[in-house]
């Protein structure tokens, strides 16, 4: 029987908080020692293994450690590019670590005409043989699907993987209404797994002609939703796999380094320096010690703003408490006595979406890619190119290039292949 691991989302580098950018380095850490603990033929990593493309070289020197060391033990690490770990200009620390022989990047695409085709990864010690799609900005994966040759896929034999990293429609959640997805007809039928990424929701289906399609979610945490989430006591981790000719047994490995504190709040109607006493009194005897906090407010308020509910002060003294994390969510919170844009969103990136499709409508422009709903999507990608610090060493002048250049790129109506 041989086993292998799945994991995803692991967004190396994604917090500016001390506390939790200590807990993820150590998280993934922890993952690749269990992986090599529990005698794992291989690692397959379905996207975003960094949260940028071009992260923080402390960042990356930590996680090479980790991976170097499962390497060490001869646990070859097969990995897809996710929608972070993109860049514009073609190269990412994921070709890097690939052409260091450090992890093999599995997409291989070749076309023919209008036809893409896929070069498979066969396992050297199981035979296991590994297809898969990349992640492209803002989603636009889904063109790959649609020129994918599947007919020299499904006539591949043996035990087959396929790795992406996409929503697909049919098990899109709620939650997720604008984000791009791929149909199931677009894949490649009779893989005996399908190594899903990009969903922050663990995850086990079966679809027609597609049996065990998971999705690992985030190894760690996120933002907003994701640390509601895990704040609730959702479990973070990774899935085992055992298999011979067909899948045997899949096991969730859950990788929780800490507990999680989560209060939600109806402000409904209650004056806003009294709500916000009544949120301070009820965290009083609250343990919080080495724990994520989640506050959660919405509701229309009565009186007051939403700034005089204290929600700052008690943020700090909850780190004084002892909090590793403390996440404010006011979203849903408006009052009679403000008319600013209240948005439902639970994270950044979905206010940010909305914001920008309302803006998007208020301007007139000739090319059909920057209007609607994917105008808003390449306003966001542009967000998060311009997000990026300058690089160890990189002058001033170098990083408003690299910006232009990568700005440039992100505008362009079509990507090349």
């Amino acid at each position: 029987m041989h086993k292998f691991a799945h994991l995803a989302d692991a967004h190396l580098g994604a917090h500016r908080e001390p506390s939790l950018q200590r807990l993820e380095l150590e998280t993934f850490d922890a993952t690749m020692k269990k992986c090599v603990e529990l005698g794992v033929d291989f690692v397959l990593v379905s996207g975003d293994l960094f949260h940028v493309g071009i992260p923080d070289l402390r960042v990356v020197d930590t996680a090479l450690r980790s991976m170097v060391e499962v390497r060490r033990h001869g646990v070859p690490i097969y990995a897809i590019y996710g929608s972070h770990d993109y860049t514009p200009n073609g190269t990412s620390v994921i070709d890097i670590l690939n052409t260091a022989g450090v992890l093999t990047n599995v997409f291989k695409p070749t076309f023919d005409g209008d036809s893409l085709r896929l070069g498979v990864t066969v396992d050297e010690r199981t035979g296991a043989k590994i297809a898969g799609i990349s992640a492209r900005k803002i989603g636009l994966e889904s063109t790959y699907f649609q020129a994918l040759d599947r007919a020299a896929l499904e006539g591949e034999r043996g035990f087959k993987i396929f790795v992406f990293h996409s929503g697909l429609t049919e098990l899109k959640p709620s939650h997720l209404g604008s984000m791009e997805t791929v149909d199931a007809s677009m894949f490649p039928k009779g893989f005996d797994y399908y190594a899903g990424g990009h969903i922050h929701e663990r995850g086990e289906y079966s679809l027609a002609g597609m049996e065990n399609v998971v999705f690992p979610g985030p190894l760690f945490t996120g933002y907003g939703h994701d640390l509601e989430a895990t704040a609730k006591g959702e479990k973070r981790g990774f899935y085992i796999v055992e298999f011979d000719e067909r899948v045997r047994n899949k096991t969730f490995i859950p990788m929780n380094s800490f507990e999680g504190v989560f209060r939600e709040y109806d402000l409904t109607g209650r004056n806003a320096p009294d709500a916000g006493s009544m949120i301070k009194d009820d965290f009083t005897t609250v343990d919080v010690a080495g724990k994520l906090v989640v506050i959660k407010a919405f509701g229309e308020i009565a009186g007051g703003k939403a700034s005089e509910l204290g929600l700052a002060s008690l943020r700090s003294s909850l780190f004084e408490r002892g909090a590793i994390h403390v996440y404010l969510n006011r979203n849903g919170l408006k009052s009679k006595e403000t008319t600013d844009p209240i948005f439902s969103g639970e994270e950044p990136s979905s206010i940010e979406r909305k914001l920008f499709e309302g803006e998007v409508a208020k301007v007139e422009v000739t090319e059909e890619h920057l209007k609607g709903e994917r105008g808003a999507e390449v306003a966001v990608e542009l967000l998060r190119l311009w997000r990026q610090p300058p690089k160890l060493g990189e002058t001033k002048k170098d990083y408003t290039t690299r910006m232009v250049r990568d700005g440039t790129h992100a505008l362009e109506k079509k990507e090349s292949t």
